[in-house]
């Protein structure tokens, strides 16, 4: 019944809105149910389609909505593959921008090991560096602990030599005299020679002796009788003779085998001609300068004074001018000088272009590529470059500023020769630092550019000269010869 209302509610509202168009039908089926129907007429369609036209339209309905399927499976599949190439553009770039990162990281891990590397390799220079000073100080050492033993020995042997002399002179004595020598003579003897052998060492050192200097006794300006020569005592001349060393001490320590020892030529207050100044120059770490207020204090080995330099010096190139202190630092071919009074580095200069720690040494090492020198005429460097191939460099230098004021470059080859030292604006060399029969072998005049062969006799009484610098004050040459601190008489000929 309900049903049928709501038929009947939707057939009125049929009829309301088509009028009389609608047509409502009553009759009983076959079961005697009455069934209500109505029709309404088709507003495009003049008259129905037949089964086979419906069955068609049917099929092509189906065939659109086939095809539409296929349409929309088809752009699903699109979609998805759309989809795909989205995500995998988005991973590419999360995988690049993770990829850059990574790069950067290793980047700087890179640049940190060539960092790190490069500190190595500046300590492995240092440590190479550091091993070849031990090795050199090494050889320096058991060269000096060979010529030790040797000198021990021989002062064993003239010991030994010595005791039996004295028997011998006291057995003599005694059969001279009728005497027959007591037991109690022999013991003490015996017990003479006994502590004499145990104790050689105290007997080397307390034989060790003073030469007493000529320069201190006579005159300071000799003028020994050389044929074909004459004497000039003031003003320049050129070298016609160099005298015996004189020793004035011996070093009391290994590290004193190589030095450098100084007078001022032009000392100012508080300094005088004979303050002098000492540098042991054996080791990696050269900052002591000893410093002794006259020549006895330096005889006794009292220094009033021991500066201690900022910097390491080189070797014993250093030079006293004007009351500074001259000399190359360690490493380097820089040039400081060192006010003694106040205890400062007021200059510091590079030598263009100069060899330095074993380039151009002279003929016995100890890294002597820069040596500086004093005469008449002021401060003068002699060195070496590569654009010279290793001949003798010479710079005229300005002590004040250290600045270069005139160079000259000679025909003599700075590995070739021992030592050189400088008078009168001309450079003399030496043939040989270890031979005691050595010369002074050469000459070079910046006056003129040229240079001559010499043979003026240069004796090396300890047959290991390290260093020789000439003081034009004393008219002397002072050397450093195997621990011993000499100086030379010299003798120049009239301009």
């Amino acid at each position: 019944m309900e049903v049928l209302l709501t038929c009947l509610l939707s057939v009125w509202a049929v009829w309301g809105a088509l009028g009389s168009t609608v047509h409502l039908h009553k009759t009983n089926d076959q079961d005697g149910r009455c069934i209500y129907s109505f029709t309404v007429p088709s507003a495009n369609e003049a008259s129905c389609p037949s089964p086979d036209e419906t069955a068609t339209a049917l099929q092509a309905l189906q065939r659109e909505t086939i095809a539409q399927r296929v349409e929309l499976e088809s752009a699903r599949a699109r979609l998805g593959l759309l989809e795909n190439l989205v995500d995998q553009l988005h991973g590419s770039q999360v995988v690049r921008g993770s990829s850059l990162s990574v790069m950067g990281l290793l980047r700087r891990e890179v640049d940190s090991l060539k960092r790190e590397k490069a500190q190595r390799d500046s300590q492995v220079s240092q440590l190479e560096a550091t091993i070849s000073d031990l090795l050199q100080d090494k050889s320096v050492l058991e060269e000096a602990k060979r010529q030790l033993e040797e000198e021990k020995n021989e002062l064993a042997r003239t010991l030994e030599s010595s005791i039996q002399e004295a028997a011998r002179l006291r057995a003599s004595q005694c059969t001279q005299t009728g005497e027959v020598p007591s037991g109690d003579s022999l013991q003490g003897s015996r017990e003479v020679s006994k502590w004499n052998m145990e104790n050689l060492d105290y007997q080397e050192m307390k034989s060790e002796l003073t030469e007493v200097p000529a320069s201190h006794l006579f005159p300071e300006n000799p003028s020994p009788s050389i044929p074909g020569t004459e004497a000039a005592d003031t003003g320049c001349g050129t070298l016609v003779w160099v005298g015996e060393p004189v020793t004035f001490r011996k070093a009391e320590t290994i590290a004193g085998k190589y030095g450098v020892w100084m007078k001022d030529p032009e000392p100012v207050t508080p300094y005088t001609h004979e303050t002098t100044w000492r540098v042991d120059t054996v080791g990696t770490d050269i900052r002591q300068v000893f410093e002794y207020e006259n020549t006895d204090q330096f005889l006794k080995g009292y220094p009033s004074k021991v500066h201690v330099l900022p910097r390491s010096m080189e070797s014993t190139g250093a030079v006293v001018y004007q009351g500074s202190l001259y000399f190359q630092r360690r490493k380097s071919r820089i040039l400081a000088k060192y006010n003694l009074k106040t205890e400062v580095v007021e200059v510091q200069k590079e030598l263009p272009n100069a060899g330095y720690h074993g380039q151009f040494p002279y003929s016995w090492g100890g890294y002597t590529d820069i040596d500086l020198a004093i005469d008449e005429l002021g401060l003068w460097a002699i060195y070496s470059t590569a654009e010279a191939r290793g001949a003798v460099v010479l710079s005229k230098l300005e002590p004040e500023t250290l600045e270069i004021e005139q160079t000259w470059e000679t025909n003599i080859r700075k590995q070739s020769v021992a030592n050189a030292f400088m008078i009168c604006g001309s450079l003399y060399t030496i043939s040989s630092y270890s031979t005691p029969e050595a010369s002074v072998n050469f000459v070079y005049h910046t006056s003129t550019g040229t240079s001559l062969s010499l043979n003026i006799r240069f004796e090396n009484r300890y047959r290991y000269s390290s260093m020789v610098d000439y003081n034009p004050a004393e008219r002397k040459l002072l050397a450093w010869d195997n621990f011993h601190m000499v100086a030379y008489d010299v003798k120049l000929s009239k301009m």
